[in-house]
């Protein structure tokens, strides 16, 4: 009997080492070799995001469903930002530029995310990030939704009053917004993929998105997916 058993348990064990060989091995077999990038970390791993709905400009929805089959570089932000904003969406600009050649259906993508819902509607911050570059995509949400969204990417943000010193002009309006000020990478499947610290090398940038667009394989369509 004890020997029965020992000889069960032995191919359970093996089994189960089978199992996993064979997982992993499918598992490399389905994920492209990535160039390894100059300007970009990627991550060891992409990181499937939570769900998660931001709002554009005329009420539409932004999901995940909405960055698929794209790179997507994400910078969270505001309006009203004196400096780091306005010079990171410059700078994106540039390398959207660069990218302007690649087909629409695969080219990178920048969105910008404001992170201050109280002053900036999805209108405002549509027609703040286009006046960067009309590609770029812009939403914001409330609050919650926006900490939920920060937090699944390694972004922080956090409203910080203007008006706590000497000579404050008591206005609850009168305060800034203080945020990360990395980039963060999706791949084609929305998924967290990398991030880009600054100082931002805009050459950098735009090399490594397009070639890693180049090196990845196309997403099925939405109704080819339905299929399977």
């Amino acid at each position: 009997m004890a020997k029965r058993t020992t000889l069960l348990l032995l191919i359970v064990v093996l089994a189960a080492g089978l199992g996993l060989w064979t997982a992993r091995r499918l598992q490399g077999a389905h994920r492209p070799t990535l160039p390894a990038p100059t300007a970009v970390t990627l991550l060891p791993t992409p990181r499937t995001l939570p769900a998660f709905s931001l709002q554009q400009a005329g009420g539409t929805a932004l999901t995940p469903g909405t960055l698929k089959g794209h790179w997507t570089v994400v910078f969270l932000g505001f309006t009203h930002c004196p400096d780091v904003c306005p010079t990171t969406l410059a700078l994106l600009a540039g390398a959207q530029k660069l990218w302007a050649s690649m087909p629409e259906a695969s080219r990178p993508r920048v969105l910008f995310v404001s992170a201050d819902p109280e002053r900036d509607t999805p209108q405002i911050v549509a027609q703040y990030a286009h006046a960067f570059h009309p590609d770029t995509l812009a939403a914001t949400a409330s609050v919650p939704q926006l900490e939920a969204f920060a937090r699944s990417l390694s972004l922080v943000f956090m409203k910080v009053p203007n008006n706590s010193g000497p000579g404050a002009s008591g206005d609850p309006a009168d305060y800034s917004i203080d945020h990360s000020a990395a980039l963060v990478l999706l791949d084609p499947q929305a998924r967290m993929a990398g991030v880009v610290q600054p100082p931002f090398d805009v050459k950098g940038i735009a090399a490594d998105l397009e070639t890693l667009t180049q090196s990845t394989p196309p997403q099925p369509s939405p109704a080819a997916q339905g299929r399977e």
